[in-house]
């Protein structure tokens, strides 16, 4: 049995971004729905985070999520089994409050997973795992020991997997708990990276600049064979241009129309040329435009900020550099946290 498993979709991003839920709609209907249509799938795993926001939904967005991808499963007879993320989950210290239980009950092929459960996909006994916090974490910790299921899928905060290109999780559960099972599949980070047996798949498409250039999409898993394959989002959101005194004439910005896009200036003889080039990707419908000429944080002997990294790459390094007695990690996922909140805000 082929089953389609995805994770992190955050339906409402950035404030319910029409720009961003145009993006998003182009991986389902060109990509999604065709490859599960294709491939005879009828079972679809969501790992978690399906709604951006765990205080609220925009009835707009809701509205999107339905007619664009629970009313298309439905329609298609595909069932979905939904686990609870950190950001479906209302409160912090329990998943009793979530979102989709609350916003999906309409849908009779929705079953969502607020609590570690076993469940049956064809032949294969895999073993779900909501986000494990204060009321759950002893249960959720009983039940990995003791559980004959040989696959685990949910989502994990787990010690030393990429929560982007830049930044390694250096501290939550160790994955050394899971060293039982076959195979381990999780949400949470957003970008792909594995050790062998535990597998965090990545989510569907670029949301922040952090995204840039990173592979995005789902994945098919074959419970008899227990082989993953990657289905790969070929569209993009945000771009990097390098400009080098770059000839606007002969530069073709048809493909940024409705893009955010940072140019980086590395060579600039001639504003003027440099200006048209400019109005030449303001023409093409470019949807946002940044232009970096130079960094303004203060460089020293033993730091320098590198024109390929973002702010958020520069501000994780400037910390782990830093010579400080605090705990760097946490003040990293606060850096993160604040700066993926100012992002939603723009």
């Amino acid at each position: 049995m082929k089953v389609a498993i995805i994770t992190d979709q955050h339906f409402g991003a950035r404030k319910n971004s029409k720009l961003f839920h145009d993006y998003f709609l182009k991986f389902y209907n060109d990509i999604f729905f065709p490859t599960l249509e294709k491939e005879g799938i009828t079972t679809v795993v969501d790992m978690g985070d399906t709604f951006d926001s765990r205080k609220g939904i925009d009835f707009s967005a809701l509205s999107w999520a339905k007619s664009n991808y629970y009313d298309r499963l439905q329609e298609m007879g595909v069932t979905v089994h939904t686990i609870v993320g950190n950001h479906t989950a209302y409160y912090k210290n329990t998943n009793e409050v979530n979102a989709v239980d609350l916003l999906l009950r309409e849908y009779d092929n929705v079953t969502v997973y607020s609590e570690p459960t076993e469940v049956k996909l064809g032949n294969l006994n895999t073993l779900f795992i909501p986000w494990i916090n204060q009321e759950n974490e002893t249960n959720t910790l009983k039940l990995i020991k003791n559980t004959s299921c040989k696959c685990a899928m949910g989502h994990l905060e787990l010690q030393g997997f990429r929560v982007n290109k830049q930044i390694v999780m250096d501290h939550g559960f160790e994955s050394k708990l899971f060293e039982k099972f076959s195979h381990v599949f999780s949400g949470h980070y957003h970008t792909r990276s594995d050790n062998g047996t535990v597998f965090y798949l990545g989510n569907p498409y670029e949301m922040f600049w952090t995204d840039v250039g990173d592979t995005r999409g789902f994945h098919i898993f074959d419970t008899e064979t227990l082989e993953k394959t990657p289905i790969n989002n070929p569209f993009r959101l945000f771009y990097n241009i390098y400009y080098e005194d770059t000839n606007y004439q002969t530069f073709d910005a048809r493909e940024y129309e409705n893009k955010i896009v940072k140019i980086i200036v590395r060579k600039k003889s001639d504003t003027k040329k440099f200006e048209k080039f400019v109005d030449k990707l303001y023409s093409s419908g470019v949807s946002e435009l940044k232009i970096v000429e130079n960094f303004q944080m203060q460089e020293s002997e033993n730091f320098e900020a590198f024109e390929s990294e973002d702010t958020l790459s520069i501000l994780n390094r400037y910390i782990e550099e830093a010579e400080v007695t605090l705990d760097k990690s946490i003040v990293q996922k606060m850096i993160q946290e604040i700066y993926q909140e100012a992002c939603e805000l723009i």
